[in-house]
């Protein structure tokens, strides 16, 4: 008999929670295969087996919190998947329970356990929950265990009783319907793990950084010319679309050159200038914010910018990313226009001392040098910064440089 143990994640990361199973009780599995999801701070992992086998025992089930080097189930090398020892235990131990809490049986109650097991088909449910869905009139088919072996217990049954009848697989665990002192009612959802880690995050960078936020606005008219010009022969010639992001990864790359304390960060009494670009991009996900990272955005074309948000962003989503993808980064970029945000001050991803915000675009009338009025789709920029190393005036500059790299992109697109 071997152990799944959960291994070492990350050398910043010594927990998790059981996120979702991905095998059963019975199950045979190979050497590799990945057999359960955990949640992180940061990502969520698939754990693999080191053995070949079959699970025969799943000791932690979802929503556990674990650490490195639990034991999270077992797998026997000898055993066949679905053997008869998993189904045999099951009903000694359904025996043994019927023992304890009915030491002296009638007959009439052996009867209704017969025929409730008769109309129940398969339904593996304890004497206690048998006996608790008599008395409520629930039919054991249409009841949803929690327990990862399927095996339903008298609080399922409850469950279903009072109409919150819960899936083994939902990510959130809900309580009853409560009500307020004055009589109002209310849910509480435990957070996730990852939700915990950015409150607690976000919380501590508002507390340590002498975060202060400075905007300007740019003028895109230049940069939406440029992307109808080169729409389609961008997409033939690198099966991409030349988005938006590039252009502002571009400019801040650019940008941190000329002020490069904006790419740095505080390591006790001294600042570490960082001679290289790791562009973090923030992205939204169902579970929490994540900001991957483009790694040497000063080395990438605008396609190779364009390539890797495209692939950063679906790691993301699908839940994919590692956490090599999340490490690092120099400088943050985050969009909240794309979900109408005018304006925002966004908040540092420390250690990084500087990160930038984009905004929706609108169409405003802009006064023109020559007095002219005319109509320009314009965006409002936030750049956050910590004043314990960066003065107002550079991260004024910044943001400016910023604005002239966008409202004059074609020199840019010919460097990057």
């Amino acid at each position: 008999m071997n152990e799944i143990k959960v291994p070492e994640l990350a050398e910043s990361i010594t927990e998790g929670t059981i996120a979702e199973w991905l095998v059963k009780q019975g199950d045979k599995v190979e050497k590799g295969d990945p057999v359960v999801e955990l949640e992180t701070d940061k990502v969520n992992v698939e754990v693999n087996s080191e053995y070949s086998g079959v699970i025969t025992e799943i000791i932690q089930v979802e929503g556990d919190d674990v650490e490195v080097g639990d034991i999270i189930a077992k797998i026997d090398e000898n055993a066949e998947a679905g053997n008869a020892n998993t189904e045999s235990a099951q009903g000694q131990a359904d025996a043994k329970e019927e023992k304890q809490t009915e030491a002296s049986p009638k007959q009439d109650m052996k009867e209704e356990v017969r025929e409730e097991t008769q109309t129940s088909g398969d339904v593996i449910a304890s004497p206690a929950a048998r006996k608790r869905a008599r008395e409520l009139g629930i039919d054991l088919s249409k009841v949803s265990p929690r327990d990862p072996l399927g095996r339903i217990r008298p609080e399922d049954v409850e469950d279903v009783a009072k109409g919150t009848a819960k899936s083994s697989k939902q990510k959130e665990q809900k309580k009853p319907v409560e009500k307020t002192e004055f009589d109002k009612p209310v849910e509480r959802v435990k957070m996730s793990r990852r939700r915990q880690t950015i409150a607690k995050r976000l919380v501590e960078v508002q507390q340590e950084a002498a975060m202060l936020t400075t905007f300007n606005e740019v003028d895109l008219t230049n940069v939406m010319k440029l992307r109808s010009e080169r729409k389609e022969k961008f997409i033939e010639k690198h099966g991409v679309k030349l988005g938006f992001m590039s252009f502002f990864t571009k400019a801040v790359v650019g940008a941190l050159k000329d002020f490069p304390l904006l790419n740095a960060e505080i390591q006790g009494n001294e600042i570490v200038m960082k001679k290289f670009y790791d562009i973090g991009i923030a992205v939204s996900t169902e579970d929490g914010l994540v900001v991957p990272v483009v790694r040497d955005a000063d080395r990438l074309d605008f396609a190779g910018v364009e390539k890797e948000i495209r692939n950063l962003g679906k790691k993301a989503r699908d839940k994919k990313l590692e956490m090599s993808d999340l490490q690092g980064g120099s400088f943050t970029i985050t969009n909240g226009g794309t979900f109408g945000s005018m304006l925002s001050t966004p908040i540092l991803n420390a250690p990084q001392v500087g990160i930038l915000g984009m905004h929706n675009i609108q169409k405003r009338a802009v006064v023109m040098p020559d007095d002219s009025i005319e109509v320009r789709p314009m965006m409002y920029l936030a750049l956050s910064y910590d004043h314990r190393i960066v003065d107002g005036k550079e991260a004024v500059q910044f943001l400016v440089r910023v604005k002239q790299l966008l409202e004059d992109p074609y020199d840019l697109l010919l460097e990057g």
